[in-house]
C-alpha cells in the first residue's frame, strides 16, 4: 500500500481529500500546516506529497524548498493543491520542483488521476535507475504538454518585448517555436488594401510561431505584443526530436493547435456574418479573455485593435461602443472599457 502525506491546513478539506485517497486504497498521512508536514515527511518518507500552497507557519513553497533540499526526501513527488489559478503562481510552483497541480475546487477523478500518475512516474524512473544507465537528456521525463512547457523554461531563449514591439514580421525566417510567459501577443495580416486584419490573440501559456517543422518556412503573418510580454523558445528541431520520441504530447499538442485552428475559424465566420453590434460584442468579451480580465475590471486597448479583431471600420466600432455606453452595458473612459452587463453583450445578435 503506498503512503501519501497530505498537507492542509483546512480541516474539512484535508479530511475529506483524506478519505477520497483512503477509498482508493492509499495510506493517508495528515498535517495541518507546512511545519508538522516537513517533520512527517522527514521521518515516514512517503511515497507522495500533496500540499496546500495558502497555509500558516510555513507555506507550501517553503515545504517544497526543505523537501526538495533534504536527499532523503528529494526524490518525492509533489502535487500542489491551490485556488490560485494565474499563471505566475502556478509557474512558480512548478519551478521549485513540484511534479504537478490541481486547482481547488477539484473533482474526486481529477485528485485519483493525478496521484495513480506521479505514483506511476515514480515507479518507473525508479526501476530505470541503475549503474549502467546512461546519461540523462533533457528531454527523457517529457510526458505531457505541461512537462513539454517545464523544458521550455529551463532551456529555452528568454526575450522581453514591450508594449507595441514587434515579435516577428511575415515571411521572415521561421527557426524558433516560442511559449508565452506574460503578456499578450496579437497576430495580424495587411489586406491588399492596407488594412490591418488581426487573426488571433495568444495570451500566457500559449504557444506562438507554429507555421511548419521545416525551417525554410516562413512566418504567415505578423506578431505584435499587445501588451509588455515575455517569451522563452527553443529550435524548430529540438522540438521536433521531442516530439518523435513522445507520440502522447504529439497527439496533445495537434489537439491544442486544432482548437486555435477552430477558434479563428468561429473569429472569421463572426466577421464575416455576424452583425456589427455582435461583431463588437464578441471582439470586447475575447479582449476580456486574453488579458485575463475580470468582467468589472477595465481593459485599455486601442480602437483600432478592436476593430481590426471585429473585422470593422474604426469608425463604425466608435459608434457601436458609444451606443453600448448609452445602454449600460459598457462604460468608459478615454481607451479604457469596463463591462457592466456581460449578459447583455453575449446575448446581442
Amino acid at each position: 500500500m503506498k503512503t501519501i502525506l497530505l498537507i492542509e491546513d483546512d480541516t474539512a478539506l484535508r479530511e475529506n481529500t483524506a478519505e477520497l485517497l483512503e477509498l482508493s486504497d492509499y495510506h493517508v498521512l495528515s498535517a495541518p500546516n507546512g511545519k508538522i508536514g516537513i517533520e512527517i515527511a522527514t521521518s515516514e518518507l512517503p511515497n507522495l506529497i500533496v500540499c496546500d500552497i495558502m497555509m500558516p507557519v510555513v507555506d507550501g513553497y517553503g515545504v517544497i524548498e526543505a523537501v526538495s533540499q533534504n536527499p532523503k526526501t528529494a526524490h518525492i513527488p509533489f502535487i500542489f493543491l491551490s485556488a490560485k489559478t494565474e499563471h505566475k503562481e502556478i509557474r512558480k510552483g512548478m519551478n521549485l520542483g513540484a511534479d504537478d497541480y490541481l486547482t481547488k475546487p477539484f473533482e474526486e477523478e481529477e485528485l485519483i488521476s493525478a496521484v495513480e500518475s506521479r505514483l506511476a512516474k515514480a515507479e518507473i524512473l525508479l526501476n530505470m535507475a541503475t549503474a549502467a544507465e546512461k546519461e540523462k537528456k533533457p528531454s527523457d521525463d517529457i510526458r505531457n504538454l505541461n512537462e513539454l512547457k517545464n523544458l521550455f523554461d529551463d532551456t529555452g531563449q528568454i526575450k522581453e518585448y514591450k508594449k507595441g514591439d514587434i515579435i516577428y514580421k511575415e515571411n521572415a525566417f521561421s527557426r524558433s517555436i516560442f511559449l508565452i510567459l506574460k503578456g499578450v501577443v496579437k497576430s495580424h495580416k495587411m489586406e491588399a488594401s492596407g488594412k490591418e486584419l488581426i487573426t488571433a490573440l495568444h495570451k500566457p501559456d500559449d504557444f506562438l510561431g507554429f507555421t511548419s517543422f521545416s525551417s525554410d518556412v516562413p512566418y504567415q503573418e505578423t506578431t505584435t505584443a499587445v501588451e509588455d510580454v515575455t517569451l522563452v523558445g527553443i529550435f524548430k528541431e529540438d522540438l521536433l526530436k521531442i516530439l518523435s520520441e513522445n507520440q502522447n504530447i504529439t497527439i496533445e499538442l495537434v489537439n491544442v493547435l486544432s482548437q486555435n485552428i477552430s477558434k479563428i475559424k468561429e473569429q472569421l465566420l463572426q466577421m464575416a456574418y455576424s452583425s456589427v453590434k455582435r461583431k463588437t460584442a464578441q471582439t470586447i468579451l475575447q479582449f476580456t479573455r486574453a488579458l485575463n480580465k475580470k468582467p468589472n475590471e477595465a481593459i485599455k486597448i486601442s480602437r483600432s485593435d478592436l476593430a481590426s479583431v471585429a473585422g470593422i471600420a474604426t469608425e463604425s466600432l466608435i459608434r457601436t461602443l458609444s451606443e453600448f455606453k448609452k445602454k449600460g452595458y459598457i462604460e468608459i473612459e478615454g481607451r479604457n472599457i469596463k463591462i457592466i452587463q456581460i449578459e447583455a453583450l453575449k446575448n446581442i445578435e
